[in-house]
């Protein structure tokens, strides 16, 4: 049957045959083209593209590039598919340019660096370079694709020692909107350079990534799993840990306050909060100091070990695909007090959802990261990035509100009291001095959010010029629209 999606992506697959783009097509009919889309990690970013093309090379994405900008086709541009809202990777009726293909890990010895595809999954990455004894400061997540992590950004477990994953990067190989290849590094193409590193889509696609390789001799790492009932005295030593990154970078935490109905005790029914440590001690110390606070208290359960940068990111994947899902983020001062009213919130939420759903078959993440002061100074000492978080004031917390869902109707219900949770939270924040800080973790960013701004208006101000110099027709802008996008930004 041919519907009317099918027949415009047979129009634009023809277009890209006449400028002699060898890239393989998927129009909607295709078997291919329905499992790239299932392949989403959320339901919301599973659109209808009238067709996916899947380019092999720089070459290949700058002749697709010229060709739909030529004939004014919108498009969007897919690493890993795992930002969960609509439009941020994926498009209806236009053409969806995936960069799956593109997807390799080659390791250099003689200049300790690697060229990573944008393609690629974390895990793949920490695959290939356990073979060399290798890590970069790369993606927690394993099934993260590479480039939609570093241009946002990225925390990797070497945050406290590196700086953020776009902070590793020496070079980005970009293809710019006419169709040029170039080569941005902090000697060439600076400016351009100084975008990527968290800026997004807005200046070009990415094709090659080269990161300075890390030595590794394994992590001690895992998760710990914690009784609801141990959430003051949780919640006290995340505020604590946090407080000792400084003077130990190499430890490494993720703290969760999560409602899941995957068991983790023999009780085939346990349906219900519990707190969740991640733990990534990079230089392999175990019981290391800055984990204190949590030793003493009685865990569900503890799989932390020695292991690799590829085993811990492959354990971290905590949440599960394939749901109605939403993230929506903030940062708060490193205060006992606001953590406690997260995880307070968080809980009325968990009992609204299960009013909604009786069967409790869903999953909720309050998540708290530490995000010291040092993490932003250790950016700048490395020459910086376009975040702004060098200018954090003070120690801080970023938080993260995660919602699985199994149907669209329940997304409908929850989302409001998502971003009720979120506001109310910033409120009381508001009451305790430097309680809010500024940025927004672009790669947490509900779609309704502003990431950019919070940047900071000088770094809102290079990342307009950078986009107007290297994409003077704000083809970036307005044809691959999706994402979050510098000119939508006021000043």
């Amino acid at each position: 049957m041919t519907t009317p999606s099918s027949t415009q992506g047979s129009v634009l697959a023809q277009a890209l045959a006449e400028a002699n783009i060898q890239s393989q097509v998927l129009l909607p009919d295709d078997a291919d083209y329905t499992a790239r889309e299932q392949s989403y990690w959320s339901q919301q970013a599973r659109l209808k593209p009238a067709c996916i093309v899947l380019p092999r090379s720089a070459s290949e994405v700058s002749t697709i590039v010229k060709t739909l900008a030529n004939k004014q086709v919108k498009f969007a541009v897919r690493s890993g598919g795992h930002t969960p809202h609509a439009g941020s990777n994926n498009i209806d009726g236009g053409v969806t340019i995936d960069l799956s293909l593109l997807n390799w890990t080659r390791f250099d010895a003689a200049s300790e660096t690697v060229d990573i595809g944008p393609g690629g999954r974390w895990r793949d990455v920490y695959g290939e370079l356990d073979k060399h004894g290798r890590v970069v400061a790369g993606g927690r997540n394993g099934t993260v694709g590479v480039g939609g992590l570093i241009l946002g950004g990225g925390i990797s477990f070497s945050t406290g020692q590196r700086g953020f994953a776009c902070d590793d990067v020496i070079s980005f190989e970009v293809v710019l909107a006419d169709g040029r290849i170039v080569t941005a590094t902090a000697g060439e193409y600076s400016d351009l350079y100084f975008a990527l590193k968290g800026g997004s889509s807005n200046f070009g696609i990415v094709t090659n990534y080269k990161m300075q390789a890390l030595k590794s001799d394994g992590i001690f790492g895992g998760l710990k799993i914690y009784s609801k009932q141990v959430t003051p005295e949780a919640t006290e030593a995340l505020v604590r840990f946090t407080a000792s990154v400084e003077s130990d970078p190499d430890s490494h935490m993720l703290w969760f306050h999560t409602y899941t109905a995957k068991t983790y005790v023999e009780q085939p029914d346990f349906k219900d909060i519990v707190v969740v440590i991640a733990v990534a001690q990079v230089a392999g110390v175990a019981d290391a100091p800055a984990y204190k606070g949590f030793k003493d208290l009685p865990a569900i359960m503890d799989t932390c070990k020695q292991t690799t940068v590829l085993g811990g990111a492959s354990e971290y994947d905590v949440a599960p695909g394939n749901n109605q899902s939403t993230f929506y983020t903030a940062t708060f001062a490193n205060d006992v007090r606001i953590a406690a009213k997260a995880t307070q919130l968080h809980e009325r939420l968990v009992a609204d959802l299960k009013g909604l759903i009786p069967d409790g078959d869903f999953t909720t993440q309050c998540l708290l990261q530490p995000l010291p002061k040092v993490y932003g100074e250790t950016s700048a000492r490395s020459g910086g990035n376009v975040m702004g978080v060098q200018n954090q004031r003070v120690d801080g917390l970023l938080f993260v509100a995660i919602v699985l869902l199994k149907t669209a109707a329940q997304q409908a219900f929850a989302y409001p009291r998502i971003r009720a949770w979120v506001e109310e939270l910033k409120a009381y924040a508001a009451t305790i001095e430097n309680g809010n800080l500024d940025w927004v973790y672009l790669n947490y960013a509900d779609g309704s959010q502003d990431p950019l701004r919070s940047y900071g208006a000088e770094n809102v101000r290079k990342m307009k010029l950078a986009a107007a110099k290297y994409d003077p027709d704000a083809v970036f802008q307005k044809l691959c629209a999706g994402g979050f996008k510098i000119s939508h930004v006021a000043e």
